[in-house]
């Protein structure tokens, strides 16, 4: 009898122990700024992402493009963003954002680039002997590339005792990959002072 009220003992213990380790979760807005933690988020890539954006596509560059190819809009591959940062940032999130901001601007023409260009050429080479000839896509059929942006997520961390200014700098550069010719050079700066 002693041993069923020891065991029964330890089961509401443990029972009252994991419901007060309970994490509470709520769903919010993706585009809600929140700031946890300081260091580099959906937000910084976000906001970034759109401002860089506006930036290339308000020079010169595309105005002159379109004027010496009847009006064409340009071809553009979002190359690598390297981080360089003190902290991990997935660089491929911040590429997708510029990517998803181009699209949505319809100003200028985007391909796929890296990896997903070789999946898709891997899809082509399967279809050659797998798909039917009517639906079969061809090989040499690729939209090239005029322009390819690239470039780097740097940080400075400044800290004294409990408080700490982070600051990013996020450079890209477009280049006529034709000419190698860099066209435009932007940057967006954020800082953080955190305090604990």
């Amino acid at each position: 009898m002693r041993k069923i009220l020891v065991a029964a003992g330890l089961a509401v213990s443990v029972t009252i122990l994991s419901s007060s380790c309970a994490h509470k979760v709520s769903r919010i807005d993706p585009e809600k700024q929140i700031d946890l933690s300081g260091r580099w988020n959906n937000t910084d890539s976000r906001l970034a992402a759109e401002e860089l954006t506006r930036s290339v596509l308000g020079e010169k560059w595309l105005g002159d493009h379109q004027e010496s190819h009847s009006g064409q809009k340009p071809v553009v591959i979002v190359g690598f963003v390297t981080n360089k940062s003190h902290e991990h940032i997935d660089a491929e999130t911040f590429m997708k954002d510029i990517e998803q901001s181009f699209i949505k601007t319809a100003r200028v023409r985007l391909v796929q680039g890296g990896k997903k260009r070789e999946e898709l050429r891997a899809e082509k080479a399967d279809q050659q002997t797998n798909a039917s000839a009517s639906s079969m896509k061809k090989f040499g059929m690729e939209q090239g590339a005029d322009y390819i942006l690239q470039g780097a997520i740097n940080s400075i961390v400044d800290s004294e005792k409990r408080k700490k200014v982070v600051y990013y700098q996020i450079n890209l550069e477009l280049t006529n990959i034709e000419t190698n010719e860099v066209v435009w050079i932007g940057d967006k700066k954020i800082a953080k002072y955190i305090t604990n």
